[in-house]
């Protein structure tokens, strides 16, 4: 099917034919993709490019969800837009609890966390590499793996629901 996707969504006035798994899919994979390199940071020390990795594991993992059930949007904050997406009905209630838990974690790993690994605190005038610590690395980790095994299960589940396997 043929969806014109509302310019915003970062794909202009193109048609784009919607193919929600697989788009999802592709999320995941970047999602799962940064979390690994999170963990390969955490392991080196490197706490700032730590938190950037997690948070855009976090951030994928949301548009995969996203993909689901619409276009995905070019933001570093799509915990709003799915938030959105629920608030008007565009999710299935039997999707809230989950969806809730994803939105947790992109509330822990939003957009000031993007900011904060790429610019630190400008009015602090401390660099990225100043702010992060071990903990928060550690913190910022589990939150990334919680928001990957959730999208994961959620994909599973689809894929059971749909008969395939949403590996392939």
């Amino acid at each position: 099917m043929a969806l014109e996707v509302p310019s915003g969504y970062g794909l202009g006035n193109r048609v784009e034919e919607m193919k929600p798994l697989e788009d999802a899919r592709y999320r995941l994979r970047l999602a799962i993709g940064f979390l690994e390199e999170a963990r390969q940071d955490l392991s080196l020390g490197r706490w700032r490019s730590c938190g950037d990795n997690a948070q855009l594991s976090v951030e994928n993992s949301l548009k995969s969800a996203i993909a689901l059930w619409g276009p995905i949007p070019q933001t570093h904050n799509p915990a709003e837009v799915l938030a959105e997406m629920m608030d008007q009905g565009q999710i299935d209630e039997t999707f809230r609890e989950v969806v809730e838990k994803l939105l947790s974690c992109g509330e822990e790993l939003g957009p000031d966390v993007h900011v904060r690994t790429d610019y630190g605190d400008e009015l602090s005038g401390l660099t990225p590499w100043e702010i992060f610590h071990e903990e928060d690395a550690r913190n910022a980790v589990a939150v990334a793996e919680r928001a990957v095994g959730i999208v994961q299960d959620l994909l599973e589940s689809l894929g059971r629901e749909q008969g395939c396997s949403p590996q392939g």
